[in-house]
C-alpha cells in the first residue's frame, strides 16, 4: 500500500481480545492473508481489529469477510483457518462474496484421529446436503474437490447412525492411460491397485483396525463394478466411483441395483475418461436425464471447491 495515498480505515468490534488473536492467526499469519490478496493491513487495538487500505472497497470487504468470519468462529460452526480465508478471499475477487458469505461449514462426522471432518466451499455443503436430501446423487468435477472422500463420510456416518447395515464401495477396473497387464494373487489381490483410494479414504475415517473388523463381517464390501450385476443392494450406502469410465450399459446396470433403503451416490469427472475410443461415458448422460427427477440430484463441483 502506498504511503502517499488516502487511506481507508474501518474498525470492527470484538468480544474479547481472544477473538481478536484468533481471526489475525498466529504470527499475525491471517492477516498477512488480506494482506497479499486485498492489500489491506490489519491491526488490533484495545476493542477489536482495525483495517486500512487505499482502496476503499477493498477495506469494505475484507471487513465483510472478517465480520462473517467472527460469526462462524462464535456460533463454533467451523475453526477459523488459512484455508477458509483463502476460500472467502479467492470469491470476492471473482465477485463471489455474496455466495460465499452463505458457505456454514457442515460437520459430517469425526476420523479416526479425532479430527472433524467437514465440508470446506460452498460446492461442497450444496454436496453434503444432496446426499443426505435425496436417494441417488451424481457428483461431478475435477479431482480434488472431495467427491469420493466425502461420500465415504456420509457413508460412514449413515453406518454409524445405523441408518444402513452395510457400505458397498464400487469402481470400474479400468487403468488410467495405461496397462497394468495380468496382476498376481487372488481376486482380492487383483482389485486392490484400483480401488486403493477406496482403501485410504475408509482407513482414515475409521481407522485400520475398525475398517478390517467391518470388511470381515461383511458389513463393507469393496468390489470391481462387474460384479454388481444380477444383485439387489437393500439397507445399503452404495458408492461409485471414477463413474466417469462407466458405459451407458453399466450405469443402467449399476442403477437398477439400488434396493429398498438404499442410498447411492455416483462419483467422477468427465474430463478423464479412460475408455476406449467411440465408447461413450454413462455418467454425463445418467446425470443430465436423471438429474431433476425427485429423489435425485446431479451436482457440478468446480475449480473453486478444489481444496
Amino acid at each position: 500500500m502506498n504511503t502517499n495515498e488516502t487511506v481507508f480505515e474501518k474498525h470492527i468490534e470484538l468480544e474479547s481480545p481472544e477473538e481478536g488473536l484468533v481471526l489475525l492467526g498466529s504470527c499475525n499469519g491471517n492477516a498477512s492473508l488480506f494482506s497479499k490478496g486485498l492489500d489491506v493491513v490489519c491491526d488490533s487495538d484495545a476493542t477489536g481489529l482495525v483495517l486500512r487500505g487505499g482502496n476503499k472497497e477493498s477495506v469494505e470487504t475484507a471487513a465483510r469477510i472478517i465480520s462473517r468470519l467472527s460469526e462462524l468462529q462464535r456460533s463454533g460452526a467451523a475453526p477459523v483457518n488459512d484455508q477458509l480465508i483463502r476460500y472467502m478471499i479467492d470469491a470476492s475477487l471473482e465477485g463471489r462474496l455474496e455466495d460465499a458469505e452463505l458457505f456454514t461449514p457442515d460437520l459430517i462426522c469425526v476420523n479416526a484421529k479425532g479430527r472433524p471432518i467437514m465440508s470446506k466451499t460452498r460446492g461442497q455443503q450444496i454436496y453434503v446436503e444432496a446426499i443426505r436430501k435425496n436417494e441417488i446423487t451424481f457428483a461431478i468435477g475435477p479431482a480434488g474437490t472431495g467427491k469420493t472422500y466425502l461420500a465415504v463420510a456420509m457413508a460412514v456416518k449413515a453406518f454409524r447412525a445405523h441408518e444402513v447395515s452395510r457400505i458397498i464401495l464400487t469402481r470400474p477396473a479400468i487403468e488410467a492411460g495405461e496397462n497394468l497387464g495380468f496382476l498376481p494373487g487372488d481376486l482380492q489381490s487383483k482389485v486392490d491397485p484400483y480401488m486403493r483410494p477406496l482403501y485410504d479414504s475408509l482407513n482414515d475415517l475409521m481407522g485400520f483396525e475398525t475398517y478390517q473388523r467391518h470388511l470381515e463381517r461383511g458389513e463393507i464390501e469393496i468390489s470391481p463394478l462387474a460384479y454388481m450385476r444380477g444383485r439387489t443392494l437393500d439397507d445399503a450406502f452404495i458408492i461409485l466411483d471414477e463413474a466417469q469410465n462407466t458405459t451407458r450399459e453399466q450405469m443402467k446396470m449399476f442403477l437398477t441395483r439400488i434396493g429398498y433403503n438404499a442410498k447411492a451416490v455416483v462419483t467422477g469427472d468427465i474430463t478423464r475418461i479412460d475408455l476406449p475410443v467411440r465408447r461413450k461415458s454413462g455418467l454425463a448422460d445418467a446425470a443430465s436425464l436423471l438429474g431433476n427427477l425427485e429423489g435425485i440430484r446431479s451436482i457440478r463441483l468446480n475449480e473453486r471447491d478444489v481444496v
